[in-house]
Protein backbone atom coordinates (compact mmCIF):
# COMPACT_ATOMS: atom_id res chain seq x y z
CA UNK A 1 0.00 0.00 0.00
CA UNK A 2 1.39 3.40 -1.05
CA UNK A 3 1.04 6.21 2.10
CA UNK A 4 -0.20 9.22 0.03
CA UNK A 5 1.79 11.68 3.06
CA UNK A 6 4.95 11.81 4.69
CA UNK A 7 6.36 14.25 7.19
CA UNK A 8 6.54 17.92 6.42
CA UNK A 9 9.69 19.74 7.25
CA UNK A 10 12.45 16.81 7.57
CA UNK A 11 15.26 18.58 5.39
CA UNK A 12 17.48 21.41 7.19
CA UNK A 13 17.69 24.50 5.31
CA UNK A 14 20.87 24.02 4.50
CA UNK A 15 20.08 20.19 3.03
CA UNK A 16 17.54 21.66 0.71
CA UNK A 17 20.04 24.48 -0.32
CA UNK A 18 22.36 21.41 -1.27
CA UNK A 19 19.76 19.43 -2.87
CA UNK A 20 18.68 22.48 -5.05
CA UNK A 21 22.10 23.09 -6.08
CA UNK A 22 22.56 19.43 -7.31
CA UNK A 23 19.71 20.31 -9.53
CA UNK A 24 20.88 22.91 -11.27
CA UNK A 25 23.91 21.19 -12.18
CA UNK A 26 22.59 17.85 -12.31
CA UNK A 27 21.62 16.35 -16.12
CA UNK A 28 20.75 13.29 -15.19
CA UNK A 29 16.75 13.08 -15.41
CA UNK A 30 16.12 10.29 -12.98
CA UNK A 31 18.15 12.16 -10.53
CA UNK A 32 16.60 15.53 -10.85
CA UNK A 33 12.80 13.79 -9.92
CA UNK A 34 14.27 12.23 -7.30
CA UNK A 35 15.31 15.50 -5.65
CA UNK A 36 12.17 16.88 -6.64
CA UNK A 37 10.50 13.93 -4.93
CA UNK A 38 12.48 14.85 -1.51
CA UNK A 39 11.87 18.36 -1.79
CA UNK A 40 7.83 18.56 -2.29
CA UNK A 41 7.61 15.84 0.39
CA UNK A 42 9.09 17.94 2.56
CA UNK A 43 6.74 20.47 1.78
CA UNK A 44 3.89 18.25 2.34
CA UNK A 45 3.49 17.33 -0.73
CA UNK A 46 1.48 13.80 -1.20
CA UNK A 47 2.55 10.67 -3.10
CA UNK A 48 0.00 11.05 -5.07
CA UNK A 49 0.33 14.73 -6.01
CA UNK A 50 4.21 13.62 -6.14
CA UNK A 51 3.43 11.11 -8.95
CA UNK A 52 0.99 13.37 -10.75
CA UNK A 53 3.69 16.22 -11.12
CA UNK A 54 6.56 14.40 -12.09
CA UNK A 55 4.21 11.70 -14.62
CA UNK A 56 6.04 9.05 -12.77
CA UNK A 57 3.97 6.48 -10.75
CA UNK A 58 3.52 6.13 -6.80
CA UNK A 59 5.29 3.27 -5.97
CA UNK A 60 8.54 5.00 -7.53
CA UNK A 61 7.89 8.50 -5.88
CA UNK A 62 7.55 5.74 -2.44
CA UNK A 63 11.21 3.91 -3.16
CA UNK A 64 12.51 7.33 -3.70
CA UNK A 65 11.82 8.58 -1.16
CA UNK A 66 12.46 5.48 1.56
CA UNK A 67 15.79 5.31 -0.17
CA UNK A 68 16.68 8.69 0.38
CA UNK A 69 15.92 8.31 4.17
CA UNK A 70 17.28 5.16 4.90
CA UNK A 71 20.59 6.39 3.17
CA UNK A 72 20.55 9.47 1.73
CA UNK A 73 20.28 7.79 -1.84
CA UNK A 74 19.91 9.77 -5.12
CA UNK A 75 21.90 7.98 -7.22
CA UNK A 76 20.00 5.04 -9.63
CA UNK A 77 21.40 1.62 -9.28
CA UNK A 78 22.37 1.36 -12.90
CA UNK A 79 23.77 5.33 -12.74
CA UNK A 80 27.67 4.83 -11.35
CA UNK A 81 28.61 6.02 -8.62
CA UNK A 82 27.93 8.82 -6.90
CA UNK A 83 30.06 12.73 -7.33
CA UNK A 84 33.43 12.17 -5.18
CA UNK A 85 32.99 15.87 -5.27
CA UNK A 86 30.42 17.93 -2.38
CA UNK A 87 28.10 20.19 -4.38
CA UNK A 88 30.10 23.62 -2.95
CA UNK A 89 33.36 21.72 -4.93
CA UNK A 90 31.16 20.97 -7.86
CA UNK A 91 30.38 24.72 -8.71
CA UNK A 92 33.93 25.67 -7.65
CA UNK A 93 35.49 23.72 -10.35
CA UNK A 94 32.27 24.31 -13.07
CA UNK A 95 33.20 28.03 -12.50
CA UNK A 96 36.99 27.45 -12.58
CA UNK A 97 36.60 25.17 -16.09
CA UNK A 98 34.68 28.58 -17.31
CA UNK A 99 37.48 30.88 -16.56
CA UNK A 100 40.09 28.37 -17.70
CA UNK A 101 40.78 26.43 -20.73
CA UNK A 102 42.39 23.08 -20.39
CA UNK A 103 43.28 20.71 -23.73
CA UNK A 104 43.90 17.35 -21.54
CA UNK A 105 41.42 15.51 -19.19
CA UNK A 106 44.82 14.67 -16.89
CA UNK A 107 45.37 18.15 -16.17
CA UNK A 108 42.14 18.58 -14.61
CA UNK A 109 42.41 15.55 -12.99
CA UNK A 110 45.39 17.25 -11.46
CA UNK A 111 43.98 20.56 -10.52
CA UNK A 112 41.33 18.82 -8.78
CA UNK A 113 43.77 16.57 -7.04
CA UNK A 114 45.86 19.29 -6.02
CA UNK A 115 43.12 21.45 -5.04
CA UNK A 116 40.40 19.09 -3.19
CA UNK A 117 42.20 15.55 -2.66
CA UNK A 118 40.06 13.76 -4.54
CA UNK A 119 41.73 11.39 -7.22
CA UNK A 120 39.94 10.84 -10.49
CA UNK A 121 40.57 8.49 -13.42
CA UNK A 122 40.83 10.30 -16.70
CA UNK A 123 37.96 8.13 -17.78
CA UNK A 124 35.73 9.56 -14.73
CA UNK A 125 36.88 13.08 -15.16
CA UNK A 126 35.63 12.96 -18.61
CA UNK A 127 32.49 11.33 -17.63
CA UNK A 128 32.17 14.23 -15.14
CA UNK A 129 32.57 16.97 -17.64
CA UNK A 130 30.11 15.99 -20.02
CA UNK A 131 27.50 15.41 -17.36
CA UNK A 132 28.26 18.70 -16.16
CA UNK A 133 27.72 19.98 -19.76
CA UNK A 134 31.53 20.27 -20.87
CA UNK A 135 32.52 19.73 -24.56
CA UNK A 136 35.80 19.57 -26.65
CA UNK A 137 35.68 22.39 -28.71
CA UNK A 138 37.58 25.37 -29.65
CA UNK A 139 37.02 28.62 -28.05
CA UNK A 140 35.70 31.37 -29.54
CA UNK A 141 38.18 34.78 -30.51
CA UNK A 142 37.46 37.83 -28.97
CA UNK A 143 39.55 40.92 -29.29
CA UNK A 144 41.62 40.90 -26.18
CA UNK A 145 41.74 44.38 -25.53
CA UNK A 146 37.45 44.60 -25.86
CA UNK A 147 36.18 47.27 -23.37
CA UNK A 148 32.79 45.68 -22.09
CA UNK A 149 31.92 49.09 -20.58
CA UNK A 150 32.87 51.45 -23.51
CA UNK A 151 30.82 49.09 -25.64
CA UNK A 152 28.12 49.65 -23.90
CA UNK A 153 28.53 53.25 -23.68
CA UNK A 154 28.50 53.44 -27.47
CA UNK A 155 25.65 51.32 -27.80
CA UNK A 156 23.68 53.51 -25.96
CA UNK A 157 24.94 56.10 -27.61
CA UNK A 158 24.17 54.64 -31.40
CA UNK A 159 20.46 54.01 -29.65
CA UNK A 160 19.90 57.42 -29.22
CA UNK A 161 21.48 58.58 -32.42
CA UNK A 162 19.44 56.20 -34.35
CA UNK A 163 15.75 57.59 -32.14
CA UNK A 164 16.53 60.97 -32.80
CA UNK A 165 18.07 61.58 -36.64
CA UNK A 166 15.40 62.70 -38.87
CA UNK A 167 15.00 60.22 -41.49
CA UNK A 168 16.37 62.75 -43.62
CA UNK A 169 20.08 61.79 -42.88
CA UNK A 170 21.15 58.42 -43.47
CA UNK A 171 23.39 56.53 -40.80
CA UNK A 172 26.07 54.23 -42.53
CA UNK A 173 28.32 51.38 -41.39
CA UNK A 174 31.94 51.77 -43.06
CA UNK A 175 34.80 49.46 -43.40
CA UNK A 176 36.95 47.77 -45.22
CA UNK A 177 38.14 43.81 -45.85
CA UNK A 178 40.63 42.64 -47.68
CA UNK A 179 39.46 39.01 -49.12
CA UNK A 180 42.21 37.43 -50.45
CA UNK A 181 42.70 34.36 -52.92
CA UNK A 182 43.98 31.93 -50.99
CA UNK A 183 41.40 28.97 -50.23
CA UNK A 184 39.16 29.71 -46.87
CA UNK A 185 38.29 26.19 -45.45
CA UNK A 186 35.12 26.46 -43.84
CA UNK A 187 32.41 23.63 -41.97
CA UNK A 188 30.52 22.23 -43.63
CA UNK A 189 28.08 18.78 -44.07
CA UNK A 190 30.53 16.23 -45.01
CA UNK A 191 29.41 12.21 -44.89
CA UNK A 192 30.60 10.71 -41.26
CA UNK A 193 33.70 8.54 -42.21
CA UNK A 194 34.65 10.18 -45.29
CA UNK A 195 36.68 13.13 -46.05
CA UNK A 196 36.18 16.26 -48.44
CA UNK A 197 39.12 17.38 -50.98
CA UNK A 198 39.06 20.89 -51.37
CA UNK A 199 41.97 22.25 -53.58
CA UNK A 200 43.93 24.98 -52.06
CA UNK A 201 46.87 27.33 -53.37
CA UNK A 202 48.58 29.85 -51.06
CA UNK A 203 48.18 32.60 -53.37
CA UNK A 204 48.94 36.39 -51.80
CA UNK A 205 46.58 38.02 -54.26
CA UNK A 206 43.74 39.78 -52.68
CA UNK A 207 41.64 42.68 -52.96
CA UNK A 208 40.88 45.91 -50.65
CA UNK A 209 37.53 46.90 -50.96
CA UNK A 210 35.91 49.52 -48.23
CA UNK A 211 31.91 49.66 -48.02
CA UNK A 212 29.40 51.60 -46.68
CA UNK A 213 26.49 50.00 -45.67
CA UNK A 214 22.75 51.49 -44.72
CA UNK A 215 21.34 49.19 -42.22
CA UNK A 216 17.31 49.93 -42.76
CA UNK A 217 17.88 49.21 -46.74
CA UNK A 218 20.91 47.34 -46.29
CA UNK A 219 21.88 49.12 -49.49
CA UNK A 220 25.31 48.94 -50.00
CA UNK A 221 28.52 51.14 -51.68
CA UNK A 222 31.25 49.77 -52.00
CA UNK A 223 34.77 50.39 -53.85
CA UNK A 224 37.75 48.08 -55.03
CA UNK A 225 41.03 50.03 -54.22
CA UNK A 226 45.04 49.42 -54.55
CA UNK A 227 45.31 50.27 -51.40
CA UNK A 228 43.17 51.68 -47.84
CA UNK A 229 44.21 55.11 -47.02
CA UNK A 230 42.86 58.38 -46.39
CA UNK A 231 42.40 59.24 -49.79
CA UNK A 232 40.22 56.43 -51.13
CA UNK A 233 38.32 56.46 -47.70
CA UNK A 234 37.59 59.93 -48.95
CA UNK A 235 36.84 58.62 -52.58
CA UNK A 236 34.11 56.07 -50.68
CA UNK A 237 32.83 59.28 -48.29
CA UNK A 238 31.97 61.27 -51.99
CA UNK A 239 30.65 58.22 -53.06
CA UNK A 240 28.47 58.06 -49.96
CA UNK A 241 27.39 61.86 -50.47
CA UNK A 242 26.91 61.79 -54.04
CA UNK A 243 24.00 58.91 -53.25
CA UNK A 244 22.43 60.66 -50.31
CA UNK A 245 23.24 64.23 -52.26
CA UNK A 246 20.06 65.64 -50.56
CA UNK A 247 20.39 64.73 -47.10
CA UNK A 248 21.54 68.09 -45.11
CA UNK A 249 23.86 65.61 -42.85
CA UNK A 250 25.44 61.81 -43.40
CA UNK A 251 26.16 59.91 -40.30
CA UNK A 252 29.02 57.30 -40.67
CA UNK A 253 29.58 55.20 -37.96
CA UNK A 254 33.04 53.45 -38.71
CA UNK A 255 36.01 52.11 -36.44
CA UNK A 256 39.53 53.75 -35.52
CA UNK A 257 41.58 52.68 -37.69
CA UNK A 258 44.50 55.39 -38.69
CA UNK A 259 42.85 56.16 -42.16
CA UNK A 260 39.67 56.85 -41.04
CA UNK A 261 41.09 59.49 -38.25
CA UNK A 262 43.30 61.12 -40.42
CA UNK A 263 42.82 64.71 -40.67
CA UNK A 264 42.29 64.23 -44.45
CA UNK A 265 39.55 61.88 -43.97
CA UNK A 266 38.26 64.33 -41.29
CA UNK A 267 38.28 67.73 -43.12
CA UNK A 268 36.75 66.22 -45.80
CA UNK A 269 33.75 64.75 -43.86
CA UNK A 270 33.47 68.32 -42.06
CA UNK A 271 33.63 69.86 -45.38
CA UNK A 272 30.67 67.81 -47.10
CA UNK A 273 28.38 67.69 -43.65
CA UNK A 274 29.28 63.96 -42.82
CA UNK A 275 29.15 63.73 -39.06
CA UNK A 276 32.22 60.86 -37.69
CA UNK A 277 30.90 58.38 -35.19
CA UNK A 278 34.06 56.25 -33.75
CA UNK A 279 33.53 52.66 -32.44
CA UNK A 280 35.18 52.20 -29.33
CA UNK A 281 38.40 50.36 -30.09
CA UNK A 282 38.29 46.48 -30.53
CA UNK A 283 35.14 46.28 -31.05
CA UNK A 284 34.12 44.73 -34.94
CA UNK A 285 31.25 43.31 -32.75
CA UNK A 286 29.30 46.60 -32.99
CA UNK A 287 29.67 47.43 -36.34
CA UNK A 288 26.76 45.69 -38.70
CA UNK A 289 29.02 45.67 -42.02
CA UNK A 290 31.00 43.02 -39.99
CA UNK A 291 28.42 40.29 -40.50
CA UNK A 292 27.88 41.11 -44.56
CA UNK A 293 31.90 40.64 -44.85
CA UNK A 294 30.73 37.27 -43.56
CA UNK A 295 28.53 36.38 -45.98
CA UNK A 296 30.41 37.92 -48.74
CA UNK A 297 33.34 35.20 -47.53
CA UNK A 298 30.23 32.84 -47.47
CA UNK A 299 28.94 33.21 -50.68
CA UNK A 300 31.91 33.60 -52.42
CA UNK A 301 35.23 32.10 -50.85
CA UNK A 302 34.48 29.51 -48.10
CA UNK A 303 35.63 26.24 -49.61
CA UNK A 304 36.47 27.53 -52.73
CA UNK A 305 39.50 27.17 -55.14
CA UNK A 306 40.17 29.74 -57.60
CA UNK A 307 42.59 29.17 -60.32
CA UNK A 308 43.09 32.44 -61.41
CA UNK A 309 43.23 36.06 -59.87
CA UNK A 310 40.73 37.34 -62.15
CA UNK A 311 38.18 34.67 -61.62
CA UNK A 312 38.98 35.37 -58.12
CA UNK A 313 38.10 39.79 -58.95
CA UNK A 314 35.17 38.47 -61.07
CA UNK A 315 33.41 36.37 -58.27
CA UNK A 316 33.55 38.82 -55.38
CA UNK A 317 32.50 41.32 -57.35
CA UNK A 318 29.91 39.50 -58.65
CA UNK A 319 28.80 39.31 -55.36
CA UNK A 320 27.48 42.68 -54.75
CA UNK A 321 26.32 43.02 -58.12
CA UNK A 322 23.51 40.64 -57.26
CA UNK A 323 23.31 41.88 -53.91
CA UNK A 324 20.56 43.94 -54.34
CA UNK A 325 18.52 40.81 -55.31
CA UNK A 326 19.08 39.14 -52.69
CA UNK A 327 19.96 41.10 -49.43
CA UNK A 328 16.40 41.01 -47.96
CA UNK A 329 17.06 37.11 -46.89
CA UNK A 330 19.82 37.90 -44.96
CA UNK A 331 17.92 40.79 -42.41
CA UNK A 332 17.85 38.37 -39.48
CA UNK A 333 21.51 38.17 -39.80
CA UNK A 334 22.86 41.54 -40.67
CA UNK A 335 21.05 43.86 -38.06
CA UNK A 336 22.16 46.10 -34.94
CA UNK A 337 21.23 43.77 -32.39
CA UNK A 338 24.72 43.94 -30.76
CA UNK A 339 26.55 41.86 -28.75
CA UNK A 340 28.65 43.00 -25.84
CA UNK A 341 32.32 41.57 -26.19
CA UNK A 342 33.38 40.82 -22.20
CA UNK A 343 36.87 41.34 -21.45
CA UNK A 344 38.33 38.54 -21.22
CA UNK A 345 41.55 36.96 -19.53
CA UNK A 346 44.69 35.48 -20.84
CA UNK A 347 44.48 32.13 -19.71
Amino acid sequence: MVVNFIQMNFLTYEKQKELKAQHRTERDGRIRDRIKAILLSNKGWSIKKIAEALLIDEMTVSRHLDEFSESQKLKPENGGSLSLLSIQQTEELIQHLENHIYVKVKDICHYVATTYCVTYTISGMTKWMHDNEFSFKKPKKVPAKANEEKQKAFVEIYNNLVATTPSNEPILHIDAVHPTMATKESYGWIRTGKDKIIATNASRTRMNIAGALHLPTLDVIQENFDTINGTNINALLGKVRETYKNAPNIHIILDQAGYHKSDEVKQFAEKNNIKLHFLPAYSPNLNPIERLWKVMNEKTRNNRYFSTAKEFRKEILAFFEHWPSIKDTFRSRINDNFQILKTTSSS
